[in-house]
């Protein structure tokens, strides 16, 4: 999951009683959480060969811990358009979240994670083909930029490297796309006033929902020491819990200011750990790709989510008081 994939569920700063600085805090802790389980989240795998697929199965029953939380806070709206757009951001979040444990498995996670959280420019552009919303021009500047770093990205490292173009960069374009469209989901979501713990929850079920297929894809249960599940909850509690503190900075300060700033710090925290991890250097190409990755993330979360303040807020303003 990445920092938009909740962002568009909240219109409205502030919560009743809460402190308008304290969304800093969950801020920071939502990138620290999701900073260190990106670049630990192969270690199962480069460790203990562990598959992709039990990855997944064992993150799936995670999100019940931030589930279960976020419902204690608000009511499970039963509607059926609550039901629809909370299952297709949740299909979509837990099948690129399939693919990326793949992927994480394939390439490295310091130029993953940069396309991977290019996702909000799939999320614009959905919004001006299908509900015909007109971009910004720092948006259009986020676009190219986007697309640049995902061109720089590409590049192999050369003779001297030992990171090539593989699978991985198809795999994370994938990503990117399902994630975005998640997020335009999200925002059709937020749109018909489904509440953000609904959504969060539909997530899980979607997550849950595709275990059997993931178990199916990997034929039968790893052998495996129990070094292996431990590291993976422990990784993957770190991705579920993160997305809580998302939900609880979204309700505490703006999204303007709190979308871009988990955005682009936590693939960040993410590069330099991973960098740090694996003791090696993205090439010069590579590391321009990183920075018009986040560069254009950030342009891009800034302008949608400050035109979705701009449209929700005073509709659900209203409708909280009425």
């Amino acid at each position: 999951m990445t920092s938009s994939d909740l962002a568009d569920t909240s219109g409205t700063p502030g919560a009743p009683g809460g402190s308008s600085r304290s969304w800093i805090v969950y801020a920071g802790l939502l990138v620290l959480f999701w900073g260190v389980w990106g670049a630990t989240s192969s270690q199962p795998v480069e460790r203990y060969d562990y598959p992709d697929e039990m990855i997944y199965i064992i993150w799936a029953f995670t999100m019940l811990v931030p589930a279960a939380a976020a419902l204690r806070r608000e009511r499970f709206d039963r509607r059926p358009v609550a039901a629809l757009y909370g299952l297709l951001a949740g299909l979509t979040g837990a099948g690129g979240q399939l693919l990326l444990f793949q992927a994480l498995a394939d390439g490295p996670a310091y130029l993953i994670f940069p396309v991977v959280s290019l996702s909000p420019v799939i999320t614009v552009l959905m919004a001006v083909a299908l509900l015909r919303e007109r971009i910004a021009r720092l948006a259009v500047v986020g676009v190219i930029a986007a697309a640049v770093a995902i061109v720089l990205l590409s590049i192999p490292s050369g003779a001297g490297g030992d990171v090539d173009t593989g699978s991985w960069m198809v795999l994370a374009v994938i990503i990117c796309v399902a994630w975005g469209a998640q997020a335009f989901f999200m925002r059709k979501a937020a749109l018909a006033g489904v509440n953000d713990a609904t959504t969060f929850g539909w997530m899980t079920i979607s997550g849950l929902a595709l275990v059997p297929v993931a178990y199916l894809m990997m034929g039968s249960l790893p052998s495996a020491p129990w070094q292996a599940p431990a590291i993976t909850a422990g990784t993957q509690v770190l991705n579920a819990v993160g997305a809580l503190f998302l939900v609880m900075a979204l309700s505490r300060g703006k999204a303007s200011v709190v979308a871009p700033i988990t955005n682009a710090l936590a693939p960040v925290l993410t590069i330099v750990l991973s960098l740090i991890i694996y003791q090696t250097l993205p090439t010069v190409w590579g590391t321009i790709g990183i920075v018009l990755a986040l560069a254009g993330s950030t342009l891009m979360v800034y302008t949608d989510e400050k035109r979705g303040e701009d449209t929700l807020a005073p509709g659900a303003t209203a409708e909280k008081v009425g």
